[in-house]
């Protein structure tokens, strides 16, 4: 009878149990075992889960103090997500748990939720996605609960999170109308109210309208319950101020955050006495007090994570008192704490170089520009800026390099033979010293990583008691210095195999080497004596290195100086032209005229070459005309006594007449080049262009005669030719706008020219090529009235002549005009065998297409040879290559008035180009055709 009533409570309860578990009945049991089972089983995990993703965003985040912080502490990643991929295991878990919630417990009976705690099932949703950075599927979370519970408790909630999320989708405007609308529905001044005003602050922000968002940041800072969020209310109200102008209130709301002290969190309390400092001026007043101040937090072990910062707001207060050496110091100090913040590290490099820019130390400054660069990100204006001024000093550093090295060795070389031993001792004393430090060094690090492997620990400790400084940025150019590797060192390497006998003892090398079954029953008999005698060799060595090595005997430097006059002759020019461009550029660039002066006396004072002394007592006479009229006198004086007939003695002895150019002017005679080139006098133009860059050397004209010449070594040497060429200006001339041009045709034009080749076009315009050494010879002349008379007498009035120069010693007379490559071999048949003409040179037809890739790339002996490629891209005239003038034309004469008609608008049109050439400024970009051949297309 008990079994049966048993069997029928259990039944019974069962039945309970499944009209509860049912989402379709709805009834007390159902709706309370469903929102119970859900509040504290599905979503009490999913919000752990929620909580610790957000624990680990916060730990992620990185607060960028150099800009206004964000109201919220979440970073938006640029980088796209892939279909399914979740950035943080926790929101998936999150956003997994609010799935599972809705889909096994809700009860949506005839269109109406039956579950209270759906609402929460989606709001966690949208949080999950919103933090995992799904915008649009949270805003969908977020709709849902608006329109399905439109009275849930959490609705306020949910409606600043929509506006949150609308603003993650730049519907910045729509988020402030939704606010404003809340604020107004909100009775209650609580947490949900600061939360709305600091998200309407954020909107504020988002469209520029800082006023507003101050006044609704000044709520949401007012009602907040959270010490941390207060405090970051607090410094973005100081920011706000500081960008409106208002420094009375920004140090106050600074200072606000100060006052919490350890309820606000420490990033605050530091970056708000940093940006207090940049509320006054430094004053003399000032100077102890801040420097009390100062030192006080640097040497509070709390401070001890934001010391980078605090060196490097000390050392910008050196430097404004204009302590360059205490700035120094202090910047040094900030980058030896290694910040995580780039743009920290970024500023304490730039701010280095410009200490030693305006201390003219240009190779130094130059240094720290390129390890400012490393930090900074590309693309931005700050980095263009210093990158512009590392360009800048760029010829300074390679001719500062220059000088400095080839002063070193003639001075050696002019010192007597006890001298150099006397010089070199010094310097050996010294190194003898520097390498017992290093060597010190890498005994104490061989004896700590020996203790270390004693103990079984796989890392060293970074803390190795070693006193260390950063001296100089973290991009070294080509230092000399001995390298610091372990295994460079005998002494170390011998003394690491004496510490690892004594600790482990005789080892084979074998796998397994540690275990002591590989230990060995006889250690003085089990080891190699092969690995003994190398043991003692290397020690021996290292002691015998550390006592005779050949760096600490005088005549190891001394033999390798030169001792062949025409090598330090060649020495002393190379030092004497760096001098002469350092000079220069001093002058013209970095207006540092003393400095400019000093090059160009001590370059006269070095006997330099004859081209180089004019142009520098005419540099030195301006420059004394700024700093010593006196000297100016004297120098004018003297240029006008020593060459009385250079241009420089004319435009002295009249000055009124010292802009007017004459024949002989570096405008003048580079404006004579530029209009030979464009006729195609190509030969000629090259040989003159040598000249003129070798007599106007240092004058702003060689940049351009430098590119000119570029587009002449490629028309006559080909393309590879051609690329060297413009290698050389790019490198040379890297911050003119010559030296931009070559760097554009290199990475633009080059490629395209490139990729051309000889091919099996299917071409429509044929040539017929005769190979001519001179076009002025006799056989030159009589091949060319044997085709004119061919053309006449044949009345094929569409065939042109054309004389076109392939390379500095061959040249073509080039028939034009012929549709198919049968009709060329039937016209150069005719040439070869009817006895009117009998023309023996041998005939080269070659279609259009092939034409301009030979003469480009120089290969005409691979078309000769079939080297071809079938169905190739054909040259684009209008795009990749420019037209060329022709040297030399002959035209058939005609005796038609059609003919005529022609030839003298060909002439018109060549006079009236001479004359647009004439207007051009001259001292603009010199031609940049993209080397094409040199026949006139037709």
């Amino acid at each position: 009878m008990k079994t049966k009533i048993t069997k029928r409570l259990f039944l019974l309860g069962f039945l309970f149990f499944l009209i509860a578990c049912s989402t379709r009945k709805n009834t007390f049991l159902s709706r309370n075992s469903h929102a119970l089972s859900t509040k504290y089983n599905i979503l009490y995990n999913g919000d752990l889960a929620l909580e610790q993703g957000l624990l680990e965003l916060k730990t992620q985040y990185q607060d960028n103090f150099w800009e206004l912080l964000p109201v919220e502490r979440m970073q938006i990643k640029e980088e796209q997500l892939l279909p399914n991929e979740n950035r943080n295991p926790n929101f998936e878990r999150a956003e997994e748990k609010a799935t599972k919630a809705i889909q096994k417990h809700s009860m949506n009976i005839q269109g109406s939720e039956k579950n209270p705690q759906m609402d929460e099932a989606h709001l966690l949703l949208g949080k999950a996605r919103y933090y995992d950075q799904r915008f649009v599927p949270a805003l969908e979370a977020f709709n849902y609960v608006l329109y399905k519970y439109p009275k849930s408790s959490k609705i306020y909630e949910v409606k600043i999170w929509r506006e949150k999320t609308n603003m993650r989708l730049e519907n910045d405007q729509l988020a402030v109308n939704n606010l404003r609308k809340l604020l107004k529905e909100i009775k209650f001044k609580d947490q949900i109210f600061a939360d709305a005003n600091a998200v309407l602050a954020q909107a504020f922000l988002n469209l520029e309208e800082k006023d507003s968002a101050v006044a609704k940041l000044k709520l949401a800072r007012e009602f907040t319950k959270s010490n941390e969020e207060k405090s970051r209310y607090h410094f973005i109200l100081g920011q706000l101020y500081e960008k409106l102008g208002y420094k009375d209130s920004a140090f106050a709301s600074y200072q606000e955050v100060i006052d919490m002290n350890r309820r606000a969190a420490r990033q605050y309390v530091i970056h708000a006495h940093i940006n207090q400092t940049r509320q006054n001026e430094f004053k003399k007043g000032d100077t102890i007090a801040f420097l009390k101040k100062w030192n006080h937090l640097i040497d509070d072990r709390e401070n001890r994570p934001f010391l980078d910062a605090l060196y490097h707001q000390k050392a910008k207060f050196y430097e404004s008192q204009e302590n360059f050496a205490k700035a120094k110091e202090n910047y040094n100090l900030s980058l030896k704490k290694k910040s995580q913040d780039q743009y920290l590290v970024a500023s304490n490099y730039r701010n280095l170089a410009t200490i030693y820019f305006n201390d003219a130390k240009y190779p130094t400054a130059g240094k720290y520009y390129d390890s400012t660069l490393v930090y900074l990100k590309p693309r931005t204006r700050e980095f263009n800026a210093i990158k512009k001024k590392r360009e800048n000093l760029e010829d300074v550093i390679k001719y500062e390099a220059i000088a400095q090295k080839n002063d070193s060795i003639i001075s050696l070389y002019k010192m007597s033979a006890s001298e150099k031993v006397a010089y070199y001792e010094k310097y050996i004393d010294k190194l003898k010293i520097a390498d017992a430090k290093q060597q010190k060094e890498l005994e104490k690090q061989a004896q700590i990583k020996a203790n270390s492997e004693t103990f079984g620990e796989d890392k060293l400790d970074g803390q190795t008691g070693v006193k260390s400084t950063i001296e100089k940025p973290t991009t070294n150019f080509l230092s000399g210095a001995k390298s610091n590797f372990y295994f460079y060192n005998p002494t170390t390497i011998a003394y690491g195999k004496k510490e690892f006998t004594k600790i482990w003892g005789k080892r084979k090398l074998v796998d397994n080497w540690r275990f002591s079954s590989q230990l060995s029953k006889d250690n003085s008999s089990d080891i190699d004596e092969k690995d003994s005698k190398e043991n003692d060799i290397a020690e021996s060595k290292g002691k015998e290195d550390s006592s005779e090595n050949p760096a600490y005997n005088p005549d190891f430097y001394i033999s390798q100086l030169p001792t062949s006059q025409t090598v330090i002759d060649s020495l002393s020019k190379e030092r004497n032209f760096a001098y002469y461009q350092l000079g220069v550029i001093y002058k013209e660039k970095f207006k540092e005229y003393q400095l400019a002066v000093n090059k160009l006396e001590q370059l006269l004072k070095n006997n330099p070459e004859e081209r180089l002394i004019l142009p520098s007592m005419y540099n030195l006479y301006k420059l004394y005309e700024i700093l010593d009229k006196n000297k100016a006198l004297a120098m004018k004086a003297r240029i006008i006594a020593e060459y009385p007939d250079s241009r420089y003695a004319q435009i002295l002895s009249n000055p009124q007449d010292q802009f007017a150019e004459d024949s002989d002017s570096p405008k003048a005679v580079y404006e004579a080049l530029f209009k030979q080139y464009q006729e195609g006098n190509f030969k000629e133009v090259l040989v003159k262009t040598d000249l003129a860059i070798d007599r106007f050397t240092g004058e702003e004209i060689v940049p351009k005669l430098e590119l000119l010449k570029a587009n002449l070594v490629g028309k006559l040497n080909g393309l590879d030719e051609y690329q060297q060429a413009l290698n050389y200006v790019a490198l040379n001339y890297p911050n003119v706008e010559e030296g931009k041009t070559a760097e554009k045709k290199i990475n633009v034009s080059l490629p395209k020219l490139q990729a051309l080749q000889l091919g099996k076009y299917e071409s429509t315009n044929w040539k017929i090529l005769y190979q001519s050494k001179d076009f002025d010879d006799k056989n030159t002349k009589n091949l060319r009235e044997k085709i004119a008379k061919f053309i006449k007498d044949r009345g094929l009035e569409k065939l042109t002549i054309s004389l076109d120069i392939y390379t500095m010693t061959d040249n073509f007379v080039v028939i034009h005009g012929m549709k198919s490559e049968d009709y060329a071999k039937t016209i150069a048949s005719f040439l070869k065998e009817f006895k009117e003409y009998k023309i023996p040179d041998v005939p080269i037809i070659i279609s259009t297409e092939n034409y301009t890739v030979a003469q480009i790339k120089k290969n005409l002996d691979d078309y000769l040879a079939g080297k071809l490629v079938d169905n190739p891209q054909a040259p684009n005239w209008d795009g990749t290559l420019e037209k060329a003038p022709v040297t030399q034309q002959e035209e058939p004469k005609q005796e038609n008035p059609k003919g005529k008609q022609q030839v003298n608008q060909q002439s018109l049109d060549a006079k009236k180009g001479a004359k647009a050439e004439e207007n051009q400024n001259s001292f603009g970009p010199p031609p940049s055709p993209q080397m094409p051949p040199t026949e006139k297309k037709r």
